[in-house]
């Protein structure tokens, strides 16, 4: 499917992609230009502080209610909740990135990160312990991908799914931001504050 430019920006979109591949960034670069609320899986709804997770109904509570504002920009849909927030959007943005570009984009940030201490995924910090143990974001990234990439076509020729533009390169990305409707004003980090709650 060739990406094209929406007549109007769409107001509920969804970023969906491999491990590595860049999703919140491009999540927040829609939502900085487009002034819609952005919301991140791993902060508004998969972590807590203490690398811990709520439970599987906390986590779907919370992806319900971001799901049901009329605006919104999600970086992610975890397994346990995707099911409640894949039927909601107007476009879904698919980064299909090669396996090295995505790996080498993530351990450039998963070191990046460790050395300058950057609190992730709700206010936890990353390390090198944590970054080769056997559960680690790069593990992820080689369990997950191919399952990520099917759920990218499937979601691409599922009857009454939204829009779905799959991006091969970040080239292909920066075009199409580019190409989006600027906002007149800045948005609010988040529309509701006490959505993710």
């Amino acid at each position: 499917m060739h990406p094209r430019n929406p007549p109007t920006a769409p107001s509920r979109v969804l970023f969906y992609g491999v491990t590595g591949s860049g999703k919140s960034s491009a999540a927040r670069a829609y939502a900085a230009r487009t002034g819609l609320p952005e919301y991140s899986a791993d902060d508004d709804i998969g972590w807590l502080p203490g690398w811990r997770q709520p439970s599987t109904e906390e986590q779907r509570e919370l992806a319900a209610r971001i799901a049901g504002q009329d605006q919104w920009v999600l970086d992610s849909a975890y397994g346990v909740w995707r099911d409640l927030v894949v039927p909601r959007p107007e476009l879904i943005v698919g980064l299909d990135y090669p396996r090295w570009l995505s790996l080498f984009r993530l351990i450039r940030r998963s070191v990046r990160r460790v050395v300058a201490r950057e609190e992730v995924c709700n206010g936890n910090r990353e390390s090198f312990g944590r970054l080769f143990a056997p559960d680690s974001i790069i593990g992820w990234h080689f369990r997950s991908f191919s399952r990520k990439r099917r759920v990218m076509r499937e979601l691409q020729s599922a009857p009454g799914t939204a829009e779905v533009l799959i991006f091969r390169h970040p080239r292909e990305l920066d075009a199409w931001l580019r190409r989006l409707p600027q906002a007149d004003t800045q948005a609010d980090p988040k529309a509701d504050p006490q959505a993710a709650k």
